[in-house]
């Protein structure tokens, strides 16, 4: 079969992340299977205009805002007619394939991002995309043939908006789980992994800690992630003013093998994001033994199972994470319980699995 995959950033841009992966290593195992792959994507600072990388014939073309439109000049210049199916990967915008290619087209949309607008962007850019969301979705919804996603609660979003047909597949991921679930001695560090951005509500994670913190001395925090920008700036002013400042370590961007070190070293991972496509994190947390406790927002409540492999706490309400925090740490037999039930949750989302779930979904056998 002839695909073309449509994605504004590939797995090598600066600016890629868990979705690129996903995408990336499917796309590899299209190609290794014998079907013929060609991605239209963004350029960055001293990227290939051309290149191909494991079967995959990448072009590249404008920058984030352009290639929408670079993409569609080279469809109708170039590659007309030539696939047989083509996936629209909709980060934010979508490149609207289905408006002007007549073969198959899949929307991949790993979320939708209305909730978001108010905390990453500056009114009235925030409000403009607030309310333009809707209205861009529902005109995309009946120029699809098949949508694709994450996550049930993303499903659910999308079908808000009129989309039909929407199939489910599990995200993979990069790390190994443990091979033997281990015993933690000192389950006392909460950790907050991932950049401090809006979105994120770092502040909230650390508004829970402290209020755990003050039932529990023993407690301490570690932030790892990009703490760059204005918002990480209000975090870390917020940090120094804490009563609690001396137990929380704000250590910014880590390492791939000081991540691993974190997860398999951290009591608990906490998770206070507005929204996200599945919360990769926690799984990823869960692999190395470490069970979370996420607000209950969209994509978090999908990759925990509450009360199973972690806890759902109420969108928000800090206090009550940190009550839960307290709570799960103080009672060692659930706790186990909760980390054993998660590491082996975790072993199912692989990259392997994902790619076949992903074949059912677009209807490839």
């Amino acid at each position: 079969m002839k695909i073309l995959w449509l994605t504004w950033k590939d797995r090598s841009h600066p600016l890629a992340g868990g979705a690129e992966t996903v995408s990336g290593e499917i796309m590899d195992r299209l190609a290794r299977d014998g079907n013929s792959i060609k991605m239209i994507t963004a350029r960055y600072n001293n990227s290939l205009a051309e290149e191909t990388a494991k079967g995959v014939e990448i072009y590249r073309v404008g920058n984030r805002y352009t290639v929408y439109l670079k993409a569609k000049q080279l469809y109708k210049k170039e590659l007309k007619g030539w696939a047989d199916l083509v996936v629209d990967e909709m980060n934010t915008i979508p490149f609207g394939s289905g408006f002007y290619n007549h073969t198959q087209n899949i929307l991949l949309c790993y979320q939708l991002a209305r909730e978001v607008w108010f905390y990453q962007m500056p009114f009235p850019l925030s409000l403009f995309g607030y309310l333009i969301e809707p209205l861009m979705l529902h005109r995309l919804s009946n120029n699809y043939q098949t949508v694709v996603t994450e996550s049930q609660s993303t499903k659910t979003d999308l079908a808000k908006h009129g989309f039909k047909n929407i199939n489910i597949f599990h995200v993979g991921m990069g790390l190994k789980p443990v091979n033997t679930l281990r015993e933690k001695k000192n389950i006392s560090m909460i950790l907050s992994l991932g950049a401090i951005r809006p979105m994120k509500r770092t502040l909230d994670a650390i508004r829970a800690f402290e209020i755990a913190r003050t039932k529990n001395n023993d407690l301490k925090m570690v932030i790892a992630g990009d703490n760059s920008g204005k918002y990480a700036k209000k975090v870390i002013d917020y940090v120094a003013r804490s009563k609690h400042s001396r137990a929380i370590d704000i250590v910014g961007r880590v390492s791939n093998s000081q991540k691993l070190k974190l997860m398999q070293e951290a009591g608990l991972i906490i998770v206070t994001s507005v929204k996200e496509g599945w919360g990769l994190i926690v799984t990823e947390a869960n692999s190395q033994g470490t069970p979370a406790i996420v607000y209950d927002a969209d994509g978090l409540r999908d990759s925990v199972q509450d009360g199973i492999t972690g806890l759902l706490s109420p969108t928000s309400d800090y206090r009550l994470m940190g009550d839960k925090i307290v709570g799960i740490l103080s009672d060692r037999g659930k706790y186990e319980l909760l980390r054993t039930t998660a590491w082996n949750w975790s072993k199912k989302f692989t990259f392997e699995n994902s790619y076949s779930e992903f074949l059912k979904a677009i209807k490839i056998q």
